[in-house]
């Protein structure tokens, strides 16, 4: 499995592959370790992230969203033209092709595993079918966490 990280020590981006029998990362940037806990994989399947040991990780497409909304952008820019010149089969036709076109993408792409604490991300990680997708309460309540840390960092003591 391949695993993007931002490592605490050096908080920089880091990419490394890991082995599930593996006890320990190494930074390549700083050459820092972290350690893996004991119980993040059980029969092979990973039950918490291996940077931060949080529980809570989401699936989603291995895919650049922006690379996605520019192409469903493209799609509404063309198909509005065509429009404006009255051109209803070429208008429906460009529609038709965005839509077959992000239907391929979501069928050919991998999917990639994310930490919702940290955001270390998972690719080529057997069995991902099995994790949950992303849920907006869960987001939410890491992003509040993170804004009231920083307020606390902030507030003079």
């Amino acid at each position: 499995m391949n695993l993007t990280f931002a490592c605490p020590q050096c908080e920089q981006s880091a990419r490394v592959d890991v082995e599930p029998d593996a006890t320990e990362l190494a930074c390549p940037v700083c050459n820092a370790t972290i350690a893996i806990p004991t119980s993040a994989f059980v029969d092979g399947e990973m039950q918490r992230c291996l940077v931060c040991s949080s529980r809570d990780v989401y699936l989603r497409k291995d895919f650049p969203q922006r690379l996605g909304v520019l192409i469903v952008i493209f799609g509404f820019a063309a198909s509005s033209v065509t429009w404006a010149y009255s051109r209803p089969i070429w208008t429906f036709a460009i529609l038709f092709a965005t839509a077959l076109v992000d239907v391929v993408l979501y069928l050919v792409m991998p999917n990639a595993l994310l930490c919702y604490h940290c955001g270390a991300q998972y690719r080529g990680l057997p069995h991902s079918d099995r994790y949950a997708g992303f849920d907006l309460e869960t987001h939410e309540r890491y992003r509040q966490q993170k804004i009231r840390l920083a307020q606390h960092q902030r507030t003079p003591s």
